[in-house]
């Protein structure tokens, strides 16, 4: 075997064992625990700025109101639910269906296309792991190697000192997060009142809010990247969803393996003419990730697409004068064609396809009626006759009031136009529902016997507000007698 196909073979079982081993646990089970160097970069200053944005949203989107109403809250336990200060009841379970198929589409269609941004730029997991707590590990403990060193002392006064502030901010972050976090459940001023009455008056909620804290505290505290490889899906559904063609942070491996491999960085040398690839085994790809893997491998569900590889070797690339992009954002078919990336036909039909359903979301969460009326077959009965020439129909109606305004509405029967409509009780056909209310009742609808021009006729009712504008309308069926046709 020639000293070529000796360093093939030995490239290619480094490159094959990471498949048989984690990256944060050694080969007994033990866990290795990640020590992640701090990276310095546009895509680290430009994560920053992204997750300063997002968590001040995060803080600040509790106490805007839209209305008077909470901005977005989703109270389970009371079945009450705000999205861009609009009020969705239980009847609106639907409209979340339709959300919950709409964004499942996403995610997926996004995923094949443009691969796990998500996960690095937007997730919750990475921007308060990396952008709050490991920020705070760094100012407490220092970098990584200072990292490592305090891991491996003797618990000494400094080791003491550093580990318990560490501990307590980690506590109290998590105890903002969750009172955070609980007040997108039962809002700011119910929030408000647990904190200040005290824990006696709000066991129950104490009780919550001690637990997600605990949570939190145990993913950010101890579990860690662990979350992102072993709890959520979205990283085992990448194996499915990518493919060649999604853009990813990847390894040019041709570039950087050239024909003999990757190989230690020496001054002067010709590494062109030896065979040899800009990768210079640096490791430093390695030591910044935060989920321990080495990008060099591939596609991994490990990997978040953090972006922290991509700054610490185009920081070395700079430094030894070999051009930057050696780890980059591209597809498998891009390093392999050496193609630069574009919007191909597939990427432009996907994100029309995206921008379609995000429009198709949008339009229902908007477009709905503000008031839901009903007006169904009372159970167990038939039609009457008042007179010889008029059918008379019970119906059992129900009002629901979809905002926190009180509706004064007036219903009327819009086609066919000589039915007429009486709600019992109700005088000229006119209600007022209170805000987030309904209202249950019986009607009645007469229609001329000549109208009916078969068993079943169709019975359009229209629900009109203050202003005569319609806000809804339900189409029912008005059942006479039957007719023989020939």
């Amino acid at each position: 075997m020639t000293q070529e196909e000796t360093n093939i073979s030995t490239l290619e079982k480094d490159l094959g064992a990471f498949r048989e081993n984690l990256g944060t646990a050694e080969a007994s089970g033990k866990r290795k625990w990640v020590f992640a160097k701090k990276t310095k970069g546009k895509y680290t200053t430009w994560r920053d700025i992204v997750s300063a944005i997002l968590l001040i949203l995060l803080f600040v989107v509790p106490f805007i109101r839209v209305h008077g109403n909470p901005l977005f809250m989703f109270d389970i336990l009371s079945r009450e639910f705000y999205i861009f200060g609009a009020y969705f009841s239980p009847t609106d379970s639907y409209l979340f269906a339709i959300g919950l198929v709409t964004t499942i589409v996403f995610v997926i269609v996004f995923t094949v296309i443009y691969g796990r941004i998500f996960c690095g730029w937007i997730c919750p997991q990475t921007i308060f792991m990396e952008n709050v707590f490991r920020k705070i590990e760094y100012w407490i403990e220092g970098d990584r190697n200072k990292q490592i060193r305090l891991s491996k002392q003797e618990w000494d006064s400094e080791k003491i000192r550093k580990r318990l502030l560490k501990f307590v901010i980690f506590a109290l972050l998590s105890f903002i997060i969750s009172n955070l976090l609980f007040s997108y459940v039962i809002g700011t001023e119910a929030l408000g009142k647990l904190i200040t009455e005290g824990p006696l008056e709000h066991f129950s909620g104490f009780i919550g809010i001690f637990v997600f804290s605990a949570a939190f505290y145990f993913i950010f505290g101890w579990f860690r990247e662990q979350v992102c490889s072993f709890i959520c899906p979205y990283g085992r559904l990448q194996g499915v969803l990518i493919d060649k063609d999604t853009v990813n942070i990847v390894y040019d491996f041709v570039r950087g393996e050239g024909m003999l491999g990757r190989a230690k960085w020496r001054k002067n040398e010709d590494r062109k003419s030896l065979g040899k690839g800009d990768c210079i085994d640096c490791d430093q790809c390695v030591v910044v990730c935060p989920a321990g893997i080495d990008i060099r491998n591939g596609n991994q569900l490990e990997c978040v697409n953090c972006t922290a590889c991509i700054d610490a070797c185009d920081e070395v690339m700079v430094k030894i004068g070999f051009p930057t992009g050696l780890i980059c954002y591209a597809s498998e078919n891009m390093i392999e064609r050496r193609t630069k990336f574009r919007f191909t036909p597939r990427i432009i039909a996907y994100t029309a396809v995206l921008c379609v359903l995000i429009g198709v979301c949008m339009s229902l969460l908007f477009i709905r009626s503000s008031v839901e009326s009903k007006f169904l077959k009372l159970p167990g009965t038939q039609y009457e006759m008042e007179g010889a020439d008029t059918v008379v129909d019970e119906y059992q109606f129900t009002f629901i009031n979809k905002t926190t305004d009180t509706k004064k509405l007036t219903v009327k029967i819009i086609s066919p136009e000589k039915a007429n409509l009486k709600m019992l009780n109700y005088s000229d056909n006119s209600l007022v529902i209170k805000p987030r209310g309904f209202i249950k009742g019986v009607a009645e609808i007469r229609m001329p016997k000549a109208e009916l021009k078969r068993e079943k006729e169709e019975i359009v009712i229209g629900t009109f507000d203050e202003q005569g504008n319609q806000v809804d309308t339900y189409t029912t069926t008005f059942i006479g007698p039957f007719k023989i046709t020939f």
